[in-house]
């Protein structure tokens, strides 16, 4: 028999990862809190529930993948959450981006019930969910995480153990901060040249090319070309991320002066209405600090 996998989490990368988990021959339940989530779930064969406790039932895998700290806090570890609902022995992997000391709580308290637990962040955005080649960096026991490979490796190409609990949200956090850095950068030369009048698309062609190439100029060159910003990955949430960032430097006393601009940046963004944009939209911030805003599309 297929083993039981509950999925908690279906928005825009939860829902096409737990399509992939049924495609790979698991037997999947999602629960999403707003309604209207599950279609892509159910039609590879899934089942959708109407609470994350009874898509837990009997599950021997149960995954999350929501926005931020407080819904873990709220789904997972309050009273009559999703850690109650699991019987002991099933095991808990929080796909989502949270704080390194969240994860190290939940994983205390997973133990507390004997529910093992890995913090399993991804990255690789919307598209890699999709294509199941997410980079997925895991925290917990390696023992836990040795169980786990069949599941992890479902959802993503290059799937690392990082070390214990947090270790995961922690390379998470630097994951983050080196792309909104790429992203605020590769905006910045786009508004340069523009403004030299060369022609873009041959540009970023011939930048892929070279030593400036990266993955964050393949996937997001075009959409900042193209001048569209349906959210992949929002500003809003990287802003999120980026705090996270920010304050485990602090806990861990080391400098990050690049960092620091580059969050200040990012809420500034935000704060700006761009909250709801793909990330890629920072380069609507350079043009307009530039004075050379542009029509969005």
């Amino acid at each position: 028999m297929s083993q039981k996998i509950a999925f908690i989490g279906l928005g825009v990368m939860g829902a096409p990862m737990a399509a992939n988990l049924q495609r790979a021959g698991f037997d999947v339940t999602g629960y999403n809190r707003s309604p209207g989530k599950a279609a892509a779930l159910l039609k590879v064969g899934g089942r959708e529930a109407s609470s994350a406790q009874e898509a837990v039932q009997g599950a021997d895998f149960v995954l999350t993948m929501l926005p931020d700290s407080p819904d873990i806090e709220t789904v997972v570890l309050d009273e009559g959450g999703v850690l109650d609902a699991m019987q002991p022995g099933a095991r808990l992997i929080d796909l989502s981006t949270i704080a390194p000391e969240t994860a190290r709580r939940v994983f205390v308290q997973g133990r507390e019930k004997e529910v093992p637990v890995l913090d399993a962040p991804v990255s690789g955005g919307e598209q890699g969910a999709i294509e199941a080649t997410l980079s997925i960096m895991v925290g917990g026991e390696r023992s836990d995480f040795e169980v786990a490979t069949s599941v992890l490796g479902a959802l993503g190409k290059t799937v690392t153990y990082l070390g214990p609990a947090g270790a995961g949200q922690t390379v998470k956090a630097a994951n983050q901060l080196i792309v909104a850095g790429t992203i605020e950068l590769v905006a910045e030369a786009l508004t340069f040249l523009d403004a030299h009048g060369v022609q873009l698309e041959d540009a970023v062609q011939v930048l892929q090319g070279g030593l400036a190439g990266s993955t964050v100029l393949e996937r997001k060159g075009p959409a900042m070309l193209g001048r569209s910003f349906e959210p992949g990955f929002r500003i809003d949430l990287h802003h999120k991320d980026l705090g996270i960032y920010s304050s485990a430097v602090r806990e861990a006393g080391v400098a990050s002066p690049l960092g620091q601009v580059i969050s200040g940046l990012m809420a500034s963004a935000r704060a700006q209405g761009l909250g709801s944009l793909d990330h890629s939209a920072l380069l609507l911030q350079v043009e307009k600090l530039s004075g050379h805003a542009k029509d969005q599309q």
